[in-house]
């Protein structure tokens, strides 16, 4: 896989329009390297973010508030349901069936509480990858705005 800084600046800069168009986050750029949505409506600071790491672009939420990242961690315990699950629900809306979501969770070397799902990227370049990257992008969003404290007036599902 041959990736140019070119093609990886015009891949954000895409997904990055198509986030603005989406309407769903309080702010969207891209910083160095990175696209950055900032979730709408979070009881703390938190991001939606897309990266690309060796022959992978990882779609995150990241949050530097413990509190928060146990917030999500407390509702899905509740509820007993899985992120996976969750976003493959999202997916399946967004017309994704079938995509598969594997799924971490840790705390960054940058002390980012990060939950993060990988997109092999093929031989073929980012492309072919783009419509499913903002696939997932716009699931992230969906299922983790329900979850915990998400969202600033407090209602938790």
């Amino acid at each position: 896989m041959t990736v140019t800084g070119t093609d990886v600046d015009q891949f954000l800069a895409q997904l990055a329009d198509d986030a603005k168009q989406a309407g769903t986050f309080e702010h969207v750029a891209v910083r160095d390297g990175v696209l950055v949505c900032r979730a709408r409506g979070s009881a703390q600071p938190a991001s939606y973010r897309v990266s690309l790491e060796g022959d992978r672009v990882w779609v995150s939420l990241v949050m530097a508030d413990r509190w928060l990242s146990e917030s999500i961690e407390a509702d899905l315990m509740n509820t007993g349901d899985k992120i996976e699950e969750l976003l493959d629900e999202e997916l399946a809306e967004l017309g994704f069936e079938g995509m598969s979501t594997s799924f971490e969770h840790f705390r960054s070397d940058d002390m980012l509480f990060t939950f993060r799902t990988p997109i092999k990227v093929p031989a073929a370049g980012l492309a072919p990858v783009a419509p499913e990257t903002r696939g997932l992008l716009l699931a992230y969003e969906a299922c983790f705005s329900l979850l915990g404290n998400m969202s600033a007036d407090g209602d938790e599902v």
